[in-house]
């Protein structure tokens, strides 16, 4: 009992020595190391099916297989099939303590299956954690992501890095919302301009599975038409998932969506999308509350149950080749998907590839596309300016604008705004016949002719070969001319011949998403062209050479597609819509434009390819690095009976301070670059040769020396 006349200062100085102790002992307990995760050492396992079968996160090809862990009795509620968990790896087996392997540094990885027993004879390491009890790995998507590993030549791991989003603790903490009874049937709509249009929304909507290669008419309605077939799949029960190449083309299809079906009936993901968003999405999705998924190419691998169709927007868009290992692209995975799931498929575009071109040809899909007087009725005037107008018309030839042009830019500005294609800069020029333009091409293996620094004979760009005699094929000529390279200061131009007209951009710095309908000139590069209100009155497509003589097989297609892609755009020829383009008007991809077919080209171009042994027809790998590094990676190569090995040739050296291409070799590194090609059927085992070469010289610790394998290389020569 205390007494009221004690000093309270005195017991304040008593006490300050015993709150220094504890202040210094908290201070020590918290500089103490932090515990590393359990060993599990002499804990008891799980009662039943005590071994984890767990895919660690090693991205290497060697290493591309399956690993067992004990599962700790603690443990065996949460370690689950499909959850993300965290295991020692890498201990020897001298680190043998109490019947359990210890050692190795911590790896993230998935638990794949659980076992009651391991093939695996000596002691295993015990799972270190369980890091979230939410399941994320499902059966599909893992069997989904082992075919994309086998046909790119690439590991598990990393595909299911692409898979797989980063988890959000915040996210994953927060529940889904509930998911919807499947809405009605749509109505038709501007399905109706189609042939089979009516007949492919009825086939989702009964439960079908067609597949379609879809030629999309011009105008602003694909964005509609594609929100139908997704409400049509959800009316059957089942859900959708459309993959498109960029955010602009994302947000008019969400829009669409919301306005058939209202918000909460479908997920968006993109790569844009910050962490907790895009994870709390994809969670939606992969419990089960959300059924239709839109999104780029990172929405590829979503894990949307009872998949009843997958649907691609513009397949030949670069931008739907992912970057990261395995490099797959998004047809490919989608097509995947549609013969795993067995679910309809639908390939549409303003233009056409001659991949969608070889799904319709081998019957694996129907063609989807209008009569030719709904094709007229929707498309644009288009007409030519080649070399001998701009010969004719000196002075439109110095200011690059011939007088056709400068007319259709008058007449369209007095009903609305003109758009204006511009190519990029900075294309390699190659050869070809001063006559009649067509691409000189090696005899050996078509490969494209380039002009060597020493003025010899013509080199193959492929095979290495050179050619001192070569003729044009097509006319027999044998003057030859370089390719038209880059572009010009066009908007400075057109700025000053029209200077009471405002001229906006829109290109790599800021691409611009809408314009309004007011009188103004848009200059824009190829992919980045903004939708105008109403749609253009006309537009220019400029330098055509600088598209057509790419170093590249799909020069023709793509310029092709970038050109009706921005022709599109414009109002249709009934309302005064016309398209001027800058090219020689005798070029198949200019008379594809004039008549509006590009399913006939694409027809075409597949016809020469399969004559000549090209992609898609056949398969091709490129394999890239230092001469010595190649050299020894060919020769170690156990490649199928029926390949062909052309190189290796030197590859560009990439100047300092270039931005630098995935696959490409460091600003200053001289590499070599050989191609392989197989025909038809050969293609698994293409990659599989490649695999097992890349696996075993990283065994031998022959990593050092980069050596880069990549099949379907999107640039070829």
């Amino acid at each position: 009992m205390s007494s009221g006349n004690e000093d309270p200062k005195g017991a304040a100085q008593d006490a300050a020595p015993e709150q220094l102790a504890l202040i210094r002992e908290s201070v020590r307990r918290a500089k103490a190391p932090r515990a590393k995760p359990r060993t599990w050492r002499g804990a008891a396992l799980a009662g039943e099916l005590p071994v984890a079968r767990v895919l660690v996160d090693k991205g290497v090809l060697h290493l591309d297989r399956y690993f067992d862990y004990a599962v700790p009795e603690e443990l065996d509620a949460d370690a689950q099939p499909g959850v993300r968990v965290r295991v020692r790896f890498g201990a020897g087996r001298h680190r043998v303590r109490d019947g359990r392997r210890e050692g190795g540094g911590l790896i993230d990885g998935f638990l794949v299956e659980r076992l009651a027993e391991s093939d695996y004879s000596g002691p295993l390491a015990a799972l270190a954690q369980v890091v979230s009890p939410e399941p994320v790995l499902g059966e599909e998507l893992l069997g989904l992501a082992r075919a994309v590993a086998d046909r790119y030549a690439g590991s598990l791991a990393d595909v299911l890095q692409l898979a797989v989003p980063p988890r959000n603790a915040r996210a994953e903490q927060r529940p889904s919302p509930a998911a919807l009874p499947p809405p009605g049937a749509p109505d038709v709509g501007t399905w109706g301009r189609y042939e089979h249009g009516a007949a492919f929304l009825e086939s989702l909507a009964a439960g079908g599975a067609p597949r379609a290669v879809w030629n999309a008419l011009s105008g602003p309605e694909w964005s509609d038409e594609l929100a139908r077939t997704v409400v049509a799949t959800l009316a059957s029960g089942r859900g959708a998932l459309v993959v498109l190449p960029d955010g602009r083309a994302v947000a008019r299809l969400d829009a669409a969506l919301t306005a058939l079906l209202g918000e909460g009936r479908h997920a968006v993901l993109t790569a844009d999308a910050g962490p907790e968003k895009r994870y709390r999405e994809w969670l939606a999705v992969r419990r089960g509350g959300v059924r239709a998924v839109v999104g780029t190419r990172a929405a590829m691998f979503a894990p949307v149950r009872d998949l009843g169709l997958v649907a691609l927007w513009e397949d030949g868009d670069d931008s739907h080749s992912e970057q990261h290992a395995p490099q797959p692209h998004a047809r490919e995975v989608l097509l995947l998907r549609a013969a795993q799931d067995k679910c309809g498929f639908l390939l549409g575009s303003w233009s056409c590839t001659v991949e969608a071109a070889q799904l319709v040809e081998s019957g694996w899909a129907r063609p989807l596309v209008a009569g030719r007087e709904q094709v007229r009725a929707a498309a644009p005037l288009v007409r030519t300016v080649g070399d001998g107008d701009l010969a004719r018309d000196e002075a439109a030839r110095a200011a690059r604008l011939p007088t056709l042009a400068w007319q259709a830019v008058r007449e369209g500005l007095r009903h609305g705004p003109v758009l204006v294609q511009v190519p990029r800069r900075g294309y390699v020029p190659r050869m070809a016949c001063a006559n009649c333009r067509a691409p000189a091409r090696c005899r050996h293996c078509s490969g494209p002719l380039e002009a060597q620094e020493s003025g010899a004979a013509l080199r193959c760009g492929w095979c290495g070969r050179e050619d001192g005699a070569w003729h044009c094929p097509e006319c027999g000529g044998f003057r030859l001319r370089a390719q038209v390279v880059g572009a010009r200061r066009t908007a400075e131009e057109l700025g000053r011949a029209f200077p009471a007209v405002p001229v906006r951009t829109s290109g790599r710095e800021q691409v611009l998403d809408t314009v309004s309908a007011a009188p103004a000139l848009v200059v824009s590069t190829p992919g980045a062209e903004p939708v105008a209100e109403g749609g253009y009155a006309a537009a220019l497509l400029l330098d055509g050479w600088a598209m057509l003589g790419r170093p590249d097989l799909r020069a023709g297609e793509e310029a092709l597609r970038r050109w009706i892609g921005a022709a599109a755009l414009v109002r249709p020829q009934g309302a005064g819509g016309t398209v001027v383009v800058v090219a020689e008007p005798t070029l198949r991809p200019v008379q594809a434009l004039v008549r509006w077919d590009p399913v006939g080209h694409a027809v075409r171009e597949l016809a020469e390819r399969a004559e000549l042994g090209f992609p898609p027809v056949s398969r091709m790998a490129a394999v890239s690095g230092a001469a010595e590094a190649v050299t020894e990676f060919l020769r170690a190569l156990e490649l199928p009976p029926d390949a062909q090995v052309l190189g290796p040739v030197p590859v560009p050296v990439a100047a300092a301070g270039s931005p630098r291409r995935a696959g490409a070799p460091p600003p200053g590194e001289h590499w070599e670059r050989a191609l392989i090609r197989v025909p038809p059927g050969s293609g698994a085992a293409l990659a599989s040769a490649l695999k097992a070469a890349q696996a075993a010289r990283m065994a031998r610790g022959g990593a050092e020396a980069v050596v880069r394998v990549r099949i379907d290389p999107p640039d070829i020569g």
